[in-house]
């Protein structure tokens, strides 16, 4: 049996990281069933539990293995003891470069060399690039490059990043995000929430929200940020004009523990809040918030993935554009215009009138993204094909 090596941050903090990881192990376990995934995570527990129906491994990145998060000696063993390496998700970026309890590159531009003086393949797997914003952060990019048999990108962003820095690779083909694949829980299971929450009751309507803490984290240099108290109050506004002036109901749906404080802040903001119903991974999984988004009538989101897990059934939706990969993920599936930026025209009369008109345009715009979201997730599935060569034999 083969083994591939998983990196990404898979904690089981984020849904979108979980949902990810899924559909990778999905994808590539469907061309071939004869290998054994090794996944280093502070959270083994998890990956145990949550894809146990998967030949996976979980691998320690706890201190007491002499490991700070992603820099030890587990992610050396783990990569130089396989026979592939899939670098996945949005890792691959400069900020905070040497605190490796929040960045990735800095490790992996050590490692990835290291295992291609091995011999042993590393792909980079439906990833999103960057940012990146220094020379520093370009070296570490480059030799990451340099170590990788093939880049597999998720967004036309991560080529223009690419672009930006002068930076090259022989093998670049554009795929898409793992998570597009991700399954659904069963209609028994969703039914089960319905009546446990209340929602989706009789003939009300629902649309979907949901908000990220990171306010001006990327955006800075490029696009202007916000304060807490400016954004909360914008978003307390629209959501009370949503449920007075549209008559719909709100699931709030968080995809990170982290942002549930500025959820609650927003909340308190509101004159009505009863008609919201909260819900995040702390208590629901990735397959359960995903069928969830799946059966609301429009989506607003902030975070990629609660973007990414309402797309995926063709639910119609507009991005609050915190980070790159919101904006690149957004033109991927051909919805530019659905998007809103920080900056002057970040207001809520702006937001608003963007969700009324794709509300009054929802029916044609679920029609349009079919075909587009068709064709996004057999390019996520299609990406494990360039693995088989390297699959092949004992």
């Amino acid at each position: 049996m083969k083994r591939i090596c998983v990196i990404g941050n898979f904690s089981g903090r984020n849904a979108g990281d979980a949902a990810i990881l899924e559909g990778l192990l999905h994808d590539v376990h469907a061309v071939n069933s004869r290998v054994q995934f090794i996944v280093p995570t502070i959270n083994t527990g998890f990956v145990r539990q949550a894809y146990s129906r998967y030949p996976i491994k979980p691998v320690s990145l706890l201190p007491w293995h002499l490991s700070v998060k992603i820099f030890g000696l587990p992610i050396f063993f783990s990569v130089l003891s396989s026979d592939i390496v899939l670098v996945t998700d949005a890792i691959l970026f400069d900020r905070r470069l040497w605190d490796p309890l929040y960045n990735y590159l800095s490790t992996m531009a050590l490692v990835l060399p290291a295992a291609k003086r091995r011999g042993i393949p590393v792909f980079l797997y439906n990833v999103s690039l960057g940012p990146i914003t220094c020379e520093l952060g370009r070296a570490c990019t480059k030799r990451v490059l340099e170590s990788s048999e093939m880049v597999i990108v998720r967004d036309t962003e991560s080529i223009d990043m690419l672009k930006t820095w002068r930076l090259w690779h022989p093998r670049i083909v554009l795929g898409a995000d793992c998570a597009l694949n991700v399954p659904l829980v069963d209609p028994s299971r969703l039914e089960r929430i319905k009546a446990k929450e209340g929602i989706f009751r009789d003939s009300r309507r629902y649309m979907s929200f949901n908000v990220s803490s990171y306010l001006d984290v990327f955006v800075k240099g490029r696009r202007q940020g916000i304060d807490k108290d400016s954004f909360t109050a914008i978003i307390a506004e629209t959501m009370e004009r949503i449920l007075t002036e549209m008559g719909l109901d709100i699931i709030f749906v968080i995809t990170q523990p982290m942002d549930l404080p500025i959820a609650e802040r927003v909340l308190a903001k509101m004159q009505c809040p009863d008609r919201v119903t909260l819900l995040s991974n702390k208590t629901y999984s990735h397959n359960e918030l995903a069928a969830i988004l799946s059966r609301v009538e429009m989506h607003v989101g902030m975070r990629t993935h609660s973007l990414i897990l309402a797309t995926a059934s063709c639910t119609p939706t507009v991005g609050i554009i915190a980070t790159p990969k919101n904006r690149g993920y957004m033109k991927s599936i051909e919805q530019a215009e659905r998007m809103i930026e920080f900056g002057k025209g970040f207001t809520a009369a702006n937001l608003f009138d963007l969700i009324r008109k794709t509300w009054e345009e929802r029916s044609q715009v679920r029609t349009r993204l079919q075909p587009i979201i068709a064709r996004e997730k057999e390019k996520a599935r299609r990406s494990a094909e360039y693995l088989l060569p390297y699959l092949s034999g004992e």
